[in-house]
């Protein structure tokens, strides 16, 4: 199974992703379980790791994705595989010692080390994220790739994800952007709940929105989406907040791409951002998760419906005036 989402980040002041004078680094590799995973995430960071990354252990077809996280959660999966780059000249066995004596649970057979090379991750990265349309006139187009001639008069989002979940290619933000492309968004605000790279936000100000505020519980979503709207010069039109410092107030087109169990939990607090006679999409949602999440919905909202693209739908809706 191919996993949705796969969280890695450089330590401290590494830029892996940009490096010029390319060198090989050691990699260590472990496997752990979610219990396990803060404590052995930290022990690497305390020994010199230069970047750490977390990926399923599973490859089982029943396996359930990781999405963009619900606001205020971080999950990972049940069973992990834990990736840490070292320094080239780091000394294997000293690591093993040393990570072990801080880690008393792990194996130490299940510890492995490999010699790999560097890429220039940037072309690695625009290999991977060819640009991409979605709807009549919005295009997706990585940072460092020209803009393909069929896109000369589109709209452009130029985006790096980094280290933070949305580049378009899932089919939750391939559902929301076709949404956002298909409104008349010219003089509205526009809230984006769990923002990740910032990509849905972005795109919604480049489409006509005056303004756009994002909410996302991970840091490194907001360092993300704030750099990305500083490439698309349209960082004096975006906010990024933790959802504790988010404003409360409501806006004409909300946008939530997250998982269904936080759509569910958080239904009333979205809800509540929705001007009334404002528009909301939900995505994030697996085919047979919608009824639910139809029936809660429908408390607020009319003319609630269903798109599908792969396993995946959106549910949008109007919201409903309050009764006087």
């Amino acid at each position: 199974m191919m996993c949705f989402f796969a969280r890695s980040r450089p330590v401290g002041n590494s830029q892996l992703r940009f490096r010029s004078n390319l060198m090989p680094f050691l990699e260590l590799s472990l496997h752990c379980n979610a219990s396990q995973q803060p404590h052995l995430e930290s022990a690497l960071e305390g020994l010199g790791a230069l970047a750490v990354t977390l990926t399923d252990a599973a490859d089982a077809i029943d396996e359930k994705p990781i999405l963009e996280p619900g606001v205020g959660e971080t999950p990972v999966w049940p069973e992990l595989v834990l990736t840490a780059l070292f320094a080239e000249d780091a000394n294997s066995n000293l690591l093993l010692h040393a990570l072990t004596d801080e880690c008393a649970e792990l194996d130490p057979s299940q510890v492995q080390f490999r010699r790999v090379e560097d890429q220039n991750w940037e072309r690695v990265w625009m290999d991977d994220y060819p640009p991409l349309r979605f709807g009549a006139s919005l295009w997706i187009v990585p940072w460092n790739c020209e803009t393909p001639p069929e896109a000369a008069n589109a709209t452009i989002v130029r985006l790096d994800p980094g280290l933070a979940f949305g580049s378009g290619t899932h089919a939750t933000t391939a559902l929301c952007l076709e949404w956002l492309e298909s409104l008349n968004l010219n003089g509205k605000a526009v809230l984006d709940v769990g923002c990740g790279s910032g990509i849905l936000a972005i795109a919604a100000l480049k489409l006509g929105a005056t303004r756009a505020v994002g909410i996302d519980n991970d840091p490194q979503a907001l360092l993300a989406s704030r750099d990305n709207a500083e490439r698309n010069d349209v960082a004096d039109r975006l906010q990024a907040f933790a959802p504790e410092d988010a404003p409360d107030e409501t806006y004409p087109v909300v946008v939530a791409n997250i998982l269904a169990s936080a759509l569910d939990a958080l239904a009333e607090r979205i809800a509540a951002r929705v001007a009334p006679g404002g528009v909301l999409a939900l995505s994030g949602i697996l085919d047979g998760q919608q009824h639910e999440l139809i029936a809660r919905y429908g408390a607020w909202f009319d003319d609630l419906q269903v798109t599908q693209r792969e396993d995946w739908l959106r549910i949008s809706g109007v919201r409903r005036s309050p009764v006087t």
